[in-house]
């Protein structure tokens, strides 16, 4: 595993694209600095990032006509023993050709050229969250079901780590986590305390480096200082706040972690207002305050990855505006190189 991941503005993106062209999703993955294997969930419902890794998880329904997941206790309870008898295989916790394609297809290609190389999982607070049981209370509120939950993305992961090893030598795997927007307030009946301390214990076992995405506003505090490598943020939307985080901020990248700077936006109205040079500008803007306020900007710089702020799957012209978003990442890339950073610092 690398030490210290490299940085100076290497691209990627989250992994969820709206197309339903494998090869041309997993191209426009490729052209990144950083590649990663496409969640395609318009190609089917299995391959949405939910569905995906609910394949083997006891008490799991998955209905693709009606593109839904649902949980059963009384599922749980007759599956769990064969469940815990299968987790002592590795390979019970593949990721199927049925629950991804674009998976298999990526492990197949020559990806030599590149630093690093990426897969991901949904987060298990967003995946507890997001499937209820029969009363609609999520899944994630059932302390034994939570264990279980815990220690079953923890295997997923640790199998796809395994297999990306074995295609790249520096391979990771981020959690793609929305909801941990939600589990840190008062309506939560998965306290912020309990969540925190289970979260630390569930990111201290996983494989390589470790990161975590995320397209809201939570307890940046807690996640700036949890055992992260990689924090990859929407600061479209959310880096005003980010900002103002001064000291767990500049701890953070002091410790040499990565901030992945989500920085174009996905969504067609929102894309049609921007250009390079002006979102270009306003990460200089926030990058600026930081180095006001004691964080150095060569740091920023050295320890910054640039991403789309976020996945979309609803634009009406398909791909075409994700990979407009793609593009214009790579043009702020390139007026960061030439214009801005030329290996000191800024006056």
């Amino acid at each position: 595993m690398i030490r210290v991941l490299p940085g100076q503005g290497l691209t990627t993106a989250m992994g969820i694209l709206p197309h339903t062209d494998l090869i041309r999703a997993q191209n426009l993955a490729l052209s990144l600095d950083i590649p990663f294997w496409p969640q395609l969930p318009h190609f089917r419902f299995k391959e949405d990032m939910y569905a995906q890794f609910a394949e083997h998880f006891p008490g799991i329904l998955i209905d693709e006509e009606k593109e839904v997941l649902r949980f059963s206790n009384e599922r749980f309870a007759a599956e769990i023993d064969a469940y815990l008898e299968g987790s002592n295989d590795p390979a019970y916790f593949a990721l199927s050709e049925e629950f991804s394609t674009a998976f298999r297809h990526f492990l197949t290609l020559d990806l030599s050229a590149y630093p690093l190389v990426r897969g991901q999982t949904v987060g298990p607070v967003s995946f507890g969250l997001k499937i209820y049981d029969e009363e609609l209370k999520p899944m994630i509120y059932n302390d034994f079901v939570r264990e279980i939950l815990y220690d079953f993305l923890y295997r997923k992961i640790a199998w796809q780590y395994s297999r990306l090893q074995s295609v790249h030598p520096h391979p990771f795997v981020w959690l793609d986590e929305p909801g941990l927007e939600m589990i840190f307030n008062s309506f939560s009946a998965y306290t912020s305390e309990l969540a925190q301390t289970e979260y630390r214990a569930f990111l201290a076992k996983l494989p390589g480096p470790k990161g975590v995405h995320l397209c809201g506003n939570p307890d940046w505090s807690f996640l700036l200082g949890a055992d992260l490598d990689i924090l990859s943020v929407d600061v479209f939307s959310w880096g005003h706040i980010l900002i103002r985080y001064l000291d767990e901020l500049g701890e953070f990248l002091r410790r040499g972690k990565i901030i992945a700077w989500g920085l174009t936006p996905t969504l067609t109205a929102e894309l049609s207002q921007e250009s390079a040079a002006g979102l270009t500008s306003r990460l200089l803007e926030s990058w600026d305050f930081l180095d006001r306020h004691g964080i150095d900007a060569d740091l920023i710089y050295d320890r910054a990855w640039l991403a789309p702020s976020r996945c979309c799957l609803i634009n009406a012209d398909g791909a075409e505006s994700v990979e407009r978003s793609f593009s214009l990442l790579k043009e702020i890339q390139g007026e960061l190189r030439r214009n801005i950073y030329s290996g000191r610092k800024r006056t």
